[in-house]
């Protein structure tokens, strides 16, 4: 069931799934560099995307403005993870305190910015996770707007499309796509039991070079 697969995220870390995917042949789904600024919770949940470019490259906006994030946070329902596409490289906020407490109102899990956030004390006071390339105090109005909500984004490098999946921790983060989240879940279950069977052996006391032997190098086979 689709709705089990960020509960079934969540029991296992950023690496397994990373692992999952190069077993099952699925690259360059990992986007380092994001880091984890605001709690060290990992996050998992379904993809609510937008794009922001720069201001002066924008078209007109129809109608009455509308602040970058905010339709987004409106179509997404609780336990979704919000991720954003700033790769213009102006230094101004994709992300800030009032788009935080509006998602965490919300239940939204979480961020993941590909450029720069700010308020991240905010974040941090309201517990909100913010994984991001990089913090600022600068603000997008009349430097950044956004252009498209739930459509394509870039991030670290990784095609995203609105609905994928992400999960994301201290590790890094990786982006599932939705046809194959339940293939990806299920190998990366079974590598996450497989090393904890591991550690379990090393508690017992059995030699490392034994438990990490020639199974463990070609586990991903």
């Amino acid at each position: 069931m689709q709705d089990n697969i960020p509960r079934r995220l969540l029991r296992i870390d950023c690496c397994a799934v990373s692992d999952a995917m190069d077993k099952l042949g699925l690259k360059d789904q990992v986007a380092s560099g994001l880091a984890q600024r605001a709690t060290t919770r990992r996050i998992a949940g379904r993809v609510v995307t937008y794009r922001l470019v720069a201001a002066a490259d924008a078209p007109p906006a129809a109608g009455a403005p509308r602040h970058l994030g905010t339709t987004a946070i409106e179509l997404a329902t609780a336990g979704d993870v919000i991720v954003v596409e700033q790769r213009t490289g102006i230094d101004a906020g994709s992300w800030g305190g009032i788009l935080t407490l509006g998602a965490k109102v919300k239940g939204i899990a979480g961020v993941v910015a590909d450029g720069p956030v700010r308020d991240i004390d905010e974040a941090r006071a309201y517990g909100f996770p913010v994984y991001c390339r990089s913090l600022t105090a600068r603000t997008a109005r009349g430097r950044v707007a956004e252009v498209e909500v739930n459509g394509a984004v870039t991030i670290g490098g990784v095609l995203v499309n609105a609905g994928d999946y992400v999960i994301a921790d201290g590790s890094g983060v990786a982006f599932i796509p939705a046809t194959e989240a339940v293939r990806v879940l299920d190998a990366a279950e079974a590598i996450a039991a497989r090393e904890a069977a591991m550690a379990r052996a090393l508690l017992a006391r059995q030699p490392i070079t034994q438990v990490m032997g020639a199974d463990y190098e070609h586990m991903l086979r």
